[in-house]
């Protein structure tokens, strides 16, 4: 089966110094893959003609006018920039032309023109963002919802369950994923009434429902989906991000202290170099926007040429093993009964 991913090559930080050469990283690596890079198509012809690419004939470029930036509001990336490379790549995946869609840009503007272009699956309230947060068992564990959804009934939260148990069977192969609903505490009568409810909702549903888990759980890996609000999600995330920046950052100052503190550092650069390896930010890169009717995917605003390819592998994934189709699926089952 042949994937097709489309690009909104102008998005992020960056935009096609990242996207481009990493567009072209990917087609070395998977034969079976076609890119549409959707912009400005003097910038995009400047980056591949300085590449070593040799695979043009998988490439194809589609012209967009305009660019959605990183402070645009809402409203003026979905009524006033109709012709941005945001939107017109997402077309691709309304039109069929795409499998998939990845973009570094804003995060609001992307679910907002996604959900308003693609709208959502039968059976599905709201859609959701999901992403993978290292741990400390070498593996991620998918936290959902990371901001979409500042407020939610249970049914939200049982919702997001459903689809992120798909998503983690679909995208890294593991067969009846544990879910956890993030509370206070693990202990039932413990958390808010929607947290309560939600707890009520999941026994009752086939998913691998662990129970209540704790902030801490998410690094332990206790689970491998932890369910939560957005407005919750998102200040973990960020909780989290500032967190790792704050350590990597007083560990630098530390070794660099002095000129012993120095030589300390050199004895111990392999293993530094592989704590960093295990818990780079990098190699999760690309959020899932579950529950749209087509394959979305978020890089990093400040993604660079690695980590994009992430978010690349991750699009791939999903597309080729039908995770939009196989969640829908799952909607309709839950339908009928």
């Amino acid at each position: 089966m042949s994937v097709t991913l489309a690009i909104d090559a102008m998005g992020g930080d960056h935009g096609v110094v990242v996207t481009v050469p990493a567009a072209c990283d990917f087609l070395e690596k998977h034969s079976d893959v076609k890119i549409v890079l959707v912009g400005d198509p003097d910038l995009i012809k400047q980056v591949l003609d300085k590449s070593s690419n040799t695979h043009m004939d998988r490439i194809q470029i589609i012209a967009a006018s305009e660019v959605v930036l990183m402070d645009d509001p809402i409203e003026v990336a979905l009524r006033r920039k109709k012709d941005s490379s945001m939107r017109v790549a997402i077309e691709q995946v309304k039109e069929g032309a795409a499998d998939a869609v990845i973009s570094s840009g804003n995060t609001g503007a992307l679910m907002a023109i996604s959900r308003y272009i693609l709208k959502t699956l039968d059976g599905v309230d709201r859609p959701a963002i999901a992403t993978a947060i290292p741990n400390e068992l070498g593996r991620g564990t998918t936290m959902l919802d990371l901001g979409a959804n500042a407020d939610c009934e249970p049914m939200h939260l049982v919702q997001f369950a459903q689809m992120a148990s798909v998503m983690v069977q679909v995208v890294d192969g593991k067969q009846n994923p544990s879910v956890g609903l993030l509370n206070i505490g693990e202990e039932v009568i413990k958390g808010n009434e929607v947290v309560k409810q939600t707890g009520e909702l999941l026994r009752q549903t086939n998913l691998n429902f662990y129970g209540n888990v704790e902030g801490n759980d998410i690094f332990k890996g206790t689970t491998d989906i932890v369910v939560c609000d957005g407005f919750v999600g998102n200040v973990v995330l960020k909780a989290s991000e500032g967190l790792a920046k704050m350590m990597s950052g007083l560990i630098r100052s530390e070794f660099n202290r002095s000129w012993l503190t120095k030589l300390m550092a050199v004895c111990a650069m392999v293993p530094l170099l592989r704590v960093r390896k295990r818990v780079d930010h990098r190699r999760y890169n690309g959020a899932v926007l579950l529950g749209l009717r087509g394959c979305v995917i978020k890089s990093h605003g400040s993604a660079d040429r690695f980590g994009f390819g992430f978010a690349l592998d991750r699009a791939y994934e999903a597309s080729k093993n039908r995770m939009v189709e196989r969640i829908a699926a799952a909607f309709a089952v839950e339908t009928k009964e």
